[in-house]
């Protein structure tokens, strides 16, 4: 076999591997409205365990109020309460306490994103986020971060009041 049929065939190879590739990618790729129907089967399932966690963080708390999240920030729930502090000679001093966790929209990116901001006393104590792409959502390593972040805030809180 001369050269150039080698060469010839070597490149009809290349362009087969490459045609095999670009369909598996295509197959792997999953449609806008798959993407949809993943981000809000998660959510809701999300939200629900959102919700049931800080109710139970506001009963064992008392003072704390519970509420529904659903703005442009995304869904989920939040945990709040207002202390004050008279000291003589000193006044009066507002505290403030919030936990709040929430699911961030769906953006162009495709992934799942839980986010949380704590507050303990007027003094932020952390502030998060966890995600994943949607395609690959492992939703216990989700759950399992949410646990953690409820009970590192109610151990700071603890604390801290």
């Amino acid at each position: 076999m001369e050269f150039r049929e080698r060469l010839e065939k070597a490149i009809e190879r290349g362009q087969r591997e490459s045609g095999a590739r670009a369909a598996e990618e295509a197959q792997r790729e999953i449609t806008e409205r798959e993407i949809r129907r993943l981000y809000s089967q998660y959510r809701l399932e999300l939200s629900g365990r959102i919700e049931d966690s800080l109710r139970l963080l506001a009963d064992q708390l008392p003072g704390f109020r519970f509420e529904t999240v659903v703005n442009d920030r995304g869904w989920g729930a939040a945990v709040s309460r207002d202390d004050i502090d008279i000291e003589p000679g000193r006044g009066r001093r507002n505290y403030f306490s919030r936990l709040e966790i929430v699911i961030r929209p769906l953006t162009a990116s495709n992934v799942l994103e839980l986010a949380v901001k704590a507050t303990v006393r007027n003094r932020e104590v952390f502030n998060r986020a966890h995600y994943q792409r949607l395609t690959k959502v492992d939703q216990t390593s989700f759950n399992e971060v949410m646990d953690l972040w409820v009970l590192e805030y109610a151990e700071l809180y603890s604390a801290g009041s």
